[in-house]
């Protein structure tokens, strides 16, 4: 029933999706169509994922106010409901950026199964109005083969990789009590997601890691959709700016 509800919502549409990119590709270039696909995806999950992040900036702009609460001496009740009202009042929920990234993990776990199970378009897989491209060209811009292993794509996702938790939202420090094992645990996932989910990447992308056989689309793909997330961070970083600056 899952795997039916898979193939018929995600995995089908973003196949057909990537068989009409490399049709319509001049040469059949299967590194554009991925980087193209890759963009439409992340264009059309935008104003979810826009959405989780100015829900992690409003978190640590009222950092500094739920430490206020959490030294006035309140009973937990009190606090609750001051925590409630704070909310309220600056419109956050603080479990919306969770819920919105749930929702795009299905759709972006679908379309890194699109290039991990290899470019197989037929009959059975595409719809009756999608062709099957007369030339598939795996050469990216003539020069990386996406078949195979990249050692250069393979590095430029791992810096990608560490761009993009460069530029994520710094976890809120509370004064109320620090040094907690809540604010040392946040930090703690920041510094590996900074330095070492990058190399992780890299082993995974060009080494068989866990029977797990990477190509250089997927590494392409990796590639395109940090770049694309950088990209949103600092926009959405400006216009924060851009709204304190407003604001005084």
């Amino acid at each position: 029933m899952l795997s039916s509800i898979w193939n018929l919502v995600l995995y089908k549409p973003l196949v057909n999706a990537l068989a009409f990119l490399v049709f319509i590709v001049p040469g059949g270039d299967v590194g554009i169509a991925i980087i193209a696909l890759t963009i439409i995806v992340k264009i059309a999950l935008y104003p979810l994922s826009q959405r989780s992040i100015e829900s992690q900036v409003k978190m640590n702009e009222l950092a500094p106010h739920l430490d206020k609460i959490k030294k006035s001496g309140k009973s937990r009740e009190e606090q609750g409901q001051l925590t409630l009202d704070l909310y309220k009042e600056h419109k956050t929920n603080p479990f919306s950026g969770c819920f919105l990234v749930l929702i795009q993990i299905p759709i972006i776990f679908a379309l890194y199964f699109v290039f991990l199970k290899g470019l197989k378009f037929d009959n059975t897989t595409l719809y009756s109005f999608i062709h099957i491209p007369e030339q598939i060209n795996m050469m990216f811009l003539g020069i990386i083969d996406l078949g195979d292993k990249s050692l250069i794509l393979a590095l430029l996702a791992a810096g990608s990789q560490y761009l993009q938790a460069h530029y994520m939202p710094k976890p809120p420090t509370s004064s109320a009590n620090p040094g907690s094992f809540q604010e040392s645990f946040a930090k703690s996932m920041q510094m590996q997601m900074k330095y070492i989910f990058p190399i992780l990447i890299f082993v995974i992308l060009y080494t068989d890691f866990l029977g797990i056989a990477a190509s250089g689309a997927i590494a392409l793909y990796w590639i395109t959709s940090n770049l694309f997330s950088v990209g949103q961070q600092i926009y959405a970083n400006k216009k924060k700016d851009a709204l304190v600056v407003k604001a005084n």
